[in-house]
């Protein structure tokens, strides 16, 4: 269950750096109280879960140890969401281009694919 529990590290990693989670981050003699700013949940959320479950099978020995949503690219009927993983498995380390295709209007993935790089 290690891939599972890898998955679920990096989900939490993922909606703290959106800003999800309110609350105090620091304060100044309890006077000064600065408080996280809550942010909409980014149109891609749904999509990079899905990349990295869909890595996670695909490298089931490798940890996820990076994210980057590189941006959506929108065609006529599909829209494509593009995102790099940085994988470690044992010693090896390398980056995984992930595109996620799906229909527009209905958001039906039509396919995923998977580059690996070494950069």
């Amino acid at each position: 269950m290690k891939g599972g529990d890898n998955l679920r590290k990096l989900f939490i990693v993922f909606v703290i750096s959106l800003g999800l989670c309110t609350g105090s981050l620091y304060s100044f003699h309890s006077v000064n109280t600065a408080y996280a700013q809550q942010k909409p949940i980014p149109p891609y959320a749904k999509w990079s879960v899905l990349a990295l479950k869909k890595t996670e099978e695909r490298y089931p020995k490798a940890k996820i140890i990076d994210y980057l949503h590189i941006g959506r690219v929108t065609g006529p009927s599909t829209s494509t969401e593009r995102f790099k993983l940085w994988l470690k498995d044992n010693q090896k380390e390398f980056g995984v281009f992930v595109n996620v295709e799906f229909n527009t209007k209905t958001e039906e993935v039509t396919k995923i694919t998977f580059r690996e790089t070494s950069r």
